[in-house]
Parts: C-alpha cells; structure tokens; sequence
C-alpha cells in the first residue's frame, strides 16, 4: 500500500482538507497515511479528524500515529510538509514586533522581507535535517512541501539533498478563480499559461477559446470595480500589463512602492493591511478554542457566537470569511484545490495531470538565475514531475523578479554555510527593508532578531 507521511499533522484543518482530497480517490483509498507532529494534544485531534473522513467516505486507509519523525518517514512514498518553526509565538510575533521597533511595517512576513528572512532561517536546518532521515529511510519519496518561505525553502533542499522535491501553493489557481470572478467568465473556461517564482509568477497567457482575457481585467480598473482587498494587484497590472498570483497583502510587501512609514496615504490609497498575519492568527487560535469547546457536539455550533469571539481583531474581513466558512465546512468533505492528491494520484496511476510545481530552474526560464526555484506548469504520471520550459519572460517581469531572487539567493547561502554576513546582505537587498532603512538600521535589526531568535537559529559566525 502507499504510504503518505504529513509532517506538522497538527495543522488540523489542512490536513483534513489534503486527507479528503487523497482518501477520495478510489486508487488511493486503501493508503497508510502516516500522521506526525511534535505537540501532542494537536496530533490527536487530527487523529480523530482522520477517522471521521475514513467513516465519511466508507474507505479503509491504515492510519499511522506518532511523535516520532523517523517512524513516520520510515518507507514512505510521499511526505508531506505543513508545519511553521517557531510558530506564532514566539516565532512570528518576534518577526513583526522587532521589526516594528525600527519603523519597519509588515502585512504577512512569511515570503519575503526581514520576516520571511528568519523564517527560513528557522525552517531550513529543519528541513535538511528532516532531507537526512528521508535519504536514509525512504530515499525514493517524492517531498511535497507546502510550508513558505517556499522558494527558499524549496532552493535550500535541492542543493543540500537529493529528494525529489516540489513545492506546492494555490496562489496560481487562487488568484486565477478570483479573477475569472471579477471579469464575469466561468473559470472552467478559462485557459491560462502562468511562470516566475513564488507569489511572483504572472499569468503569461489568460484566454478562452483563444480570446485574450486582459481586456477585461483592464474593464475592471476603467469601470472603478477593483475589489478593496485587490488595489495593490490591479496596480500593478496597469503598471507592468500582466497580472500577478499572490494577493495584494502579500505582494505589497515584496517591492518598495506601497509600504512607506511617512506615507500613511499610500497605505489608505491602497487598502495595506499592517499586520494582517498577526491578526490572521489570532483568529484561527479563538476559532480552534471554540471548536474545541463544542466538541462533539455539533449542534451546539453558533456562527453568531463565533463572529462575536472574533471581533476586534484587526484584520482584512474576507479573512474573518474564510474562518467562518472553514469552520461550517469542517464537516463536509470537498474537493480542495490544493494540487498535493492529485500530484499523488498521476505518480501512482498514470493519468495525468497539470499543476504548477516549485522546481530548480534547470533551462526553464532562460532570464532568471539557473538553479533558482521558479513556478511553473509540470505534468505529472509515471514518469515523474516534469516542469515545462517557459523560455524568456518579459524583461522587466524578470527584473522585477531578480529583485526578490537575490534575497533568497543570499538566505538560502546563509543557511547552508552559517555565515552572518549573508544575513546582513540579504536584509540589506530586500527592496521593502532597503527601502526604509538605513544600513546601520538593517545591521542592528539583524543583530536583535538573531538574539531574540535564540535556540530556534544555528550559530552564525
């Protein structure tokens, strides 16, 4: 039988979303999937999630549950990463607060900027150490990961290991939905070609039936229709002429132009959520105590109780929306968009499929930095991942690309060699943090973080 390792199963709601995807194919509904976290308590509420979607789906897959990394990976033929070093606390606050002291704002710190710096910093020895186990006891696994910063990430494992490894998101998909929604087409008939890097790859082609659709994504800005949650994204398509995946949160944050501490008007103007990850979290840590509270007892669900417990948490309101819609889908099973099953199901049967794989750029894209991770479509079946060559991107998209590649090139060079000075430079590149700070600025933040950091980071010298 397959056997599927989740890494950081604790991640309740997302592992239950990947477990339905995989459990409802038929191929795959006799799998052992394998269930590890290190915290307990959360690993055993996944658990019991595990059951419910065999029981839901009248399938009998094998689960596995341990706290035990190796016993986990232990022959397995796919694992799956879902987890966050260091996590909200003391991790992420200290990648926002820190920061904050300087003048430096952040909406997500998970990608790019100083925040998404140290977390890779955390997150890469994890993940070579993890590479390690995975070479030893299931060397032929092929690694999903899901876990960001993913293009460092994914860049790091692929020089320090030889897994098989693709990194996963849904911002393609996502942001392709979302705009088939504001241009009024159904997405079914949407046709799109998509390339770049992580949260900056840019729909190439997006067509139906040969039509080119940018006209009407053009419609939205002359009509005045740009959703508020959008502004950042429809700017830079009148600016650049292409259209990019990640949302205006996250991508106000990799460039100099929408975050400035001495312009408050940018940030109205543009709608910058400050913070937004903080709050993102605070949400789903309240949600997860009040489903913890009703347990077993579903009839005692209040959408109007839960809405109550989130006020005054100072976030983006869709993503209030996505909790509580979340929350009502815990028990139902659907079909995600997430491509993990599917990648899963075309290795295992042969049929094949599209998705948009984070890989070594070995000649895919002939502007950007050989041996980068880019995103780009891979079909998938017997034969393995197989990324497709996109050639030349347009110049200035490639540009404005290498602007955030040189931060990762940098982090992910001070993660495998342990050295400092890496650290500093890779601050002292990123546009956003270039941007507002001084060097002498930039040099202190990095020393602070790495004290606050501690034990979560090697010994840099």
């Amino acid at each position: 039988m397959t056997k599927i390792t989740f890494i950081g199963a604790g991640s309740t709601v997302f592992a239950k979303n990947l477990m339905g995807d995989i459990l409802s194919y038929p191929e795959l509904a006799n799998a052992t999937i394998s269930l590890h976290d290190i915290d307990e308590k959360r690993l055993q509420e996944s658990e019991v999630v595990a059951h419910w979607i065999a029981d839901k789906l009248q399938v009998e897959p094998t689960f596995q549950v341990t706290t035990d990394r190796r016993a986990a990976l232990d022959g397995a033929d796919y694992a799956i990463a879902m987890f966050q070093i260091g996590g909200y606390k003391p991790g992420t606050v200290i990648d926002f607060e820190i920061p904050k002291k300087y003048g430096l704002r952040q909406t997500i710190a998970d990608t790019l900027g100083i925040g998404g710096i140290m977390r890779a910093l955390r997150t890469i020895p994890v993940l070579l150490d993890m590479c390690r186990d995975m070479e030893e006891l299931c060397p032929n696994v092929t690694f999903l990961n899901y876990v960001n910063p993913m293009a460092m990430l994914c860049w790091a494992v692929n020089r320090g290991s030889n897994i098989k490894t693709v990194g996963l998101c849904h911002s393609v998909q996502g942001t392709a939905w979302e705009l088939s929604r504001d241009i009024g087409i159904p997405f079914e008939e949407i046709n799109y070609l998509c390339a770049g890097i992580n949260h900056m790859a840019f729909y190439l082609k997006f067509e139906r039936n040969g039509e080119n659709l940018h006209p009407l994504v053009q419609k939205v800005i002359d009509e005045g229709r740009v959703p508020d949650a959008n502004r950042v994204r429809y700017e830079m398509f009148k600016r650049l002429g292409y259209f990019v995946t990640e949302s205006s949160e996250h991508f106000s944050e990799y460039t100099p132009w929408f975050i400035k501490r001495d312009r408050p008007d940018l940030i109205e103007k543009f709608n910058v959520p400050l913070d937004e990850y903080l709050g993102r979290c605070e949400i789903q840590i309240k949600a997860w105590d009040y489903a913890q509270e009703i347990q077993g007892n579903p009839g005692a669900y209040s959408e109007a109780e839960l809405r109550r417990r989130l006020e005054g948490i100072t976030v983006m309101p869709r993503a209030i929306e996505w909790t509580v819609g979340a929350f009502k889908e815990m028990d139902t099973i659907t079909r995600s968009h997430e491509y993990g099953s599917g990648i899963i199901h075309s290795l295992e049967t042969g049929q094949p499929a599209v998705v948009y794989g984070n890989v070594p750029n070995t000649g895919l894209i002939d502007n950007l930095p050989q041996g980068c991770c880019v995103e780009v479509p891979c079909v998938v079946d017997k034969n393995g991942v197989q990324p497709t060559k996109i050639g030349s991107l347009p110049p200035h998209l490639a540009a404005l690309m290498q602007t955030n590649i040189n931060v990762q090139a940098l982090t992910v060079e001070a993660a495998l060699t342990q050295k400092r000075e890496h650290i500093y430079h890779a601050a002292m590149l990123d546009p956003h943090t270039g941007a507002e700070l001084d060097l002498e600025q930039i040099w202190h933040l990095v020393d602070e973080l790495i004290e606050a950091h501690g034990n979560w980071l090697p010994e840099y010298h």
